[in-house]
């Protein structure tokens, strides 16, 4: 099986139809992934259905400006999945702060952060970015997925607080979350309306079908 970086970012490699990150832990499965030995490298796949950041990358978003060293704001963290292939590209000089406000689904990230040592679990509410002002450095680029109906604001408060200056943003807009009355296009033009107004400025958008059903992934740059 040969593996290359893909054109989006070379720190994400794929064998041509599926997606994988080198595995920071060698042997750690995060989520029942395959591994995939090649040439005295680790791959881990990065299962499209199961993280919404490897839909919007299998649908073709422009660009993936995450590189090893940066630092990342997570909101909405759960169980780790998207995270962890995060933390294979980030390596060891990076690391991400995550956040989620739900104790049952931060119990299950423990058992990963004990070895990717990368990821700093943060028991809090992504929508109180004050909260975590003593943990939080500035970022290079938060990532958002979190299912509620103010969930634009919640993206634009902590860009706010934690986003550097040219920084980076994704959001993951589940459309049935903000108004399930509301036909999702509707939805998603109303979000890019908003984050234009806000100053921010729109790389890319793409919807997350088939994989994500009623998503869309917004790709932003911090003025």
């Amino acid at each position: 099986m040969k593996f290359r970086p893909i054109r989006e970012n070379p720190h994400i490699y794929t064998d041509g139809r599926r997606l994988y990150t080198k595995n920071l832990i060698p042997g750690q499965k995060v989520y029942g992934e395959r591994i995939i030995r090649e040439k005295g490298e680790e791959y881990r796949e990065w299962i499209v259905n199961r993280s919404k950041l490897a839909a919007a990358i299998k649908k073709r978003i422009k660009e993936v400006p995450i590189k090893p060293g940066d630092k990342i704001l997570y909101l909405g963290i759960a169980a780790g999945t998207t995270a962890s292939h995060i933390s294979d590209i980030i390596g060891w000089d990076g690391v991400i702060f995550g956040i989620d406000v739900a104790p049952r689904i931060m119990r299950e990230l423990i058992p990963i952060v004990k070895d990717r040592k990368n990821i700093i679990p943060i028991l809090e509410d992504a929508s109180k970015p004050d909260k975590y002002l003593h943990i939080v450095s500035r970022v290079d680029l938060v990532y958002e997925d979190v299912a509620q109906p103010h969930q634009v604001d919640i993206f634009i408060r902590n860009i706010d607080y934690y986003l550097r200056g040219g920084g980076y943003g994704f959001l993951a807009v589940k459309a049935r979350s903000i108004d399930v009355t509301k036909n999702p296009k509707v939805i998603f033009r109303d979000v890019e309306k908003q984050l234009r107004e806000y100053g921010f400025r729109i790389i890319d958008v793409v919807r997350l079908d088939p994989y994500h059903k009623d998503h869309a992934m917004f790709l932003i740059q911090n003025k």
